[in-house]
């Protein structure tokens, strides 16, 4: 099993417990139970610390070094006993030690972001090619296990055609408070931790009642959340003045926007070419590709048909138009 496979495999036997992630380091993963250090993928495989707990579930493990040089960690021979592997886990928290500092890929790029905007002014963060997992993926389904994002959102239902209706609304208040926070920059509002960035796409999270997924045919019944993704620096404090600078330089009232984070987790997406109204052909290749390789959908009222908007519908023609659809999946069994 690649190392990419089995991370992800690890994750999903973890799923249950939440708040765990892993992150690529020198060819392998570190993995991360709430925030703390347990284990990680080496060349000899997948390890943890070496912890009274991981003793008491893996008695016949022989602690080895990761690599030379390092403390001897736990070769893990549990891991597909998801019960006991899971719990080992939840009993080694108390014995890893708490990190000082967390710095995640999102930090990492971040810093980078500035330090490069110090070095060549006008060079703005761009999240869709620092994230191109998420943000470009194939015309192909995959599966991708996405980490907790925050977003600017507007909540709202109906059709969202209507050429004066709800849904266009949302989308104004989104981009003005998105520009309002990127803008800031020229005025004498300073954001702890501000980095130039370029806007996000505008993404929408749609339900309906009734349905498991979406049904293209009844968009009144949309039940939708439109979303607009935040840099880490943005807080609930920072969002609220945002809003502010908005009415202030637009008149416009942004009430309805609100401070939203999700985890979305273990997905399947594809990259749709066309417009909206073929989506479907594309959901019916995902499904597929579920059904063919042990998964299925996991849709509930958390877990969202996502939608990503990469085109500019206003320029290009419907059947050029990318976006990216995002469905929560769960491997089956493991539910």
């Amino acid at each position: 099993m690649a190392n990419k496979e089995l991370a992800q495999y690890i994750l999903e036997q973890l799923a249950d417990l939440g708040e765990t992630r892993c992150i690529p380091m020198m060819g392998g993963y570190i993995f991360y139970y709430r925030e703390r250090i347990f284990g990680g993928i080496y060349d000899n495989g997948f390890l943890v610390k070496d912890t009274k707990a991981g003793r008491k579930y893996m008695p016949d493990s022989v602690a080895e070094p990761p690599y030379e040089g390092a403390k001897a960690m736990l070769p893990v021979t549990i891991l597909e006993d998801r019960e006991n592997f899971r719990n080992m886990v939840a009993e080694m928290y108390e014995e890893l030690p708490e990190r000082k500092v967390r710095k995640t890929a999102g930090d990492k790029k971040a810093e980078k972001a500035k330090k490069e905007k110090k070095e060549m002014p006008g060079k703005a963060f761009d999240y869709k090619k620092e994230y191109k997992e998420f943000y470009m993926p194939k015309n192909k389904p995959e599966i991708v296990t996405v980490p907790p994002m925050n977003y600017v959102a507007v909540r709202g239902m109906g059709d969202p055609n209507e050429p004066e209706g709800a849904y266009k609304k949302s989308i104004e208040i989104l981009y003005a408070v998105a520009y309002a926070i990127k803008m800031s920059k020229m005025g004498q509002h300073a954001m702890d931790g501000y980095f130039d960035f370029v806007v996000p796409p505008l993404e929408g999270f749609w339900r309906q009642d009734g349905v498991d997924g979406f049904d293209i045919s009844r968009k009144s019944a949309f039940q939708w959340i439109s979303v607009i993704r935040l840099p880490d620096f943005v807080t609930k404090s920072e969002l609220e003045w945002a809003k502010k600078e908005a009415w202030e330089k637009k008149k416009l009232d942004c009430s309805a926007a609100e401070f939203y984070s999700i985890e979305e987790g273990l997905c399947i997406q594809i990259m749709h070419i066309g417009s909206f109204d073929t989506e479907q052909a594309s959901v019916d290749k995902m499904n597929r590709f579920l059904d063919e390789n042990g998964y299925k959908n996991d849709f509930s009222e958390k877990r969202l048909h996502h939608e990503i908007y990469l085109s500019d519908a206003r320029r290009a023609a419907p059947e050029r138009w990318k976006t990216v659809i995002r469905h929560p999946a769960v491997k089956i069994g493991a539910d």
